[in-house]
């Protein structure tokens, strides 16, 4: 074998390992990228599910507080208000994750609500015989450990998009997140109204 063909043979094995290791790397960051956004998907499913669940406990606590308050009429409206505005948004796709506008008015929405859920149980402070009633005090322990689960699953959710979002802005990795149509996906932001969760124990 003469030295220019032995030098063909190892430019063509270089150029073939070469690809066999780019094409490597493309596949594990493409598949990781894959990996890490479901993480995303997932958390967010479990931040949907808490607030589902706070959204579902409304109706009941506020026909119990009506019960003892019938008078305190612009409480209720607004609560009732609250939550509509978080039904129209509440049922929405993956899609929010890729659109900041929409993550922004659900977190908005979800805000308004939780604002005035804590009006509610601010009022039920005037009404002794209702603080002592046994469906009230059940769904006040349940409204109270659904807030926690919504600190938790935030925060949650925030730790795995922070991740993803390090992952595919990363070099090289930022020109295969382009490629691939991987995009940054946004974070709950704390509001100066709602630095904790809704306090609801007495």
């Amino acid at each position: 074998m003469t030295k220019n063909k032995k030098i063909t043979l190892c430019v063509i094995g270089g150029l073939i390992l070469l690809f066999l290791i780019f094409t490597s790397f493309i596949k594990n960051t493409y598949n990781n990228m894959v990996m890490f956004e479901e993480n995303v998907k997932e958390k967010w499913s479990q931040v949907e599910n808490v607030y589902q669940r706070r959204f579902d406990l409304i109706p009941n606590l506020v026909e119990t507080v009506k019960g003892y308050a019938a008078h305190e009429n612009k409480t209720f409206e607004n609560i009732t208000q609250a939550r509509a505005k978080v039904g129209g948004v509440f049922n929405i796709s993956e899609k929010v994750l890729n659109d900041p506008a929409m993550f922004q008015k659900f977190q908005e929405a979800q805000n308004s609500l939780g604002g005035a859920l804590q009006r509610l149980m601010a009022v039920t402070e005037n009404y002794p015989n209702l603080k002592a009633n046994q469906n009230f005090l059940a769904l006040q322990n349940q409204l109270e450990g659904t807030e926690n689960r919504i600190t938790v699953e935030r925060r949650r959710f925030n730790e795995s998009a922070k991740h993803y979002n390090i992952y595919i802005k990363q070099f090289p990795r930022a020109f295969m997140a382009r490629m691939f149509n991987f995009s940054e996906k946004p974070y709950f932001k704390s509001v100066q109204e709602a630095q904790t969760a809704p306090k609801v124990e007495f």
